[in-house]
């Protein structure tokens, strides 16, 4: 049986054959490791392996587990990759550095005025519902363009891409095509799209950033 360790080796070297294989810059894309549901003593592992960059679906799930990781490992960047509601906007902006889930005004204020309060700028993504799932959060694409000029000239956050997450009976590589087309006419050059099974298929459409928890970590325990 693997560890969680040697599975990370693993997705990083799928990456960078990724890279290679579509021509892509060595280190083009960046590796989030989603540890969602997962304790800290499993995550340490993966930070004694090297790995810095990580993902979390909540915030208060992060805010009890993060703080003494980042006591013990320097340079960890953490990146809200879950739904985000717009009370929770100030733990938010002070637990993470990276937002991938921007989906509404409301949300994309609340943020810019705890990010004012608090005198941090965190980079931020607008996520598409590229399926228009009704059950699924996201930016309609139709309306993704208007909605990233709101963000930047009314609101002032830093946006500097998207992020989907595709529907799970669909074939991801039309989705990541629909992303990286918005994206171009945006002028945006990040990416968050790819997961652990889809991440090498997000790589040749594009994606900086893919979030693979599951490849790394294992299957997940939700109860």
């Amino acid at each position: 049986m693997t560890t969680a360790a040697e599975r990370l080796e693993e997705v990083k070297a799928d990456i960078r054959k990724a890279e290679a294989g579509y021509g892509r810059k060595e280190g083009a894309v960046t590796l989030i490791a989603v540890s969602k549901t997962f304790e800290a003593e499993d995550i340490r592992p993966v930070l004694e392996a090297g790995q810095r960059v990580f993902g979390e679906n909540r915030v208060q799930e992060a805010m009890k587990k993060w703080p003494g990781l980042r006591e013990d490992f320097r340079n960890i960047e953490l990146h809200l990759i879950g739904p985000l509601q717009s009370n929770k906007a100030k733990e938010a902006v002070a637990t993470f550095d990276v937002i991938h889930t921007v989906d509404r005004p409301k949300i994309a204020k609340a943020l810019k005025e705890e990010m004012e309060k608090q005198g941090r700028e965190l980079p931020c993504f607008i996520q598409v519902n590229t399926g228009e799932e009704p059950q699924k959060a996201g930016i309609a694409p139709a309306q993704v363009d208007a909605f990233v000029r709101e963000c930047r000239e009314e609101v002032g956050l830093n946006v500097i891409g998207l992020m989907c997450i595709p529907p799970f009976d669909e074939a991801p590589g039309e989705h990541f095509a629909l992303l990286e087309k918005i994206a171009a006419r945006n002028g945006l050059e990040q990416l968050s799209m790819g997961m652990s099974s889809d991440y090498e298929t997000a790589v040749g459409f594009g994606a900086t950033h893919v979030r693979v928890g599951s490849a790394i970590f294992g299957s997940r325990d939700y109860t």
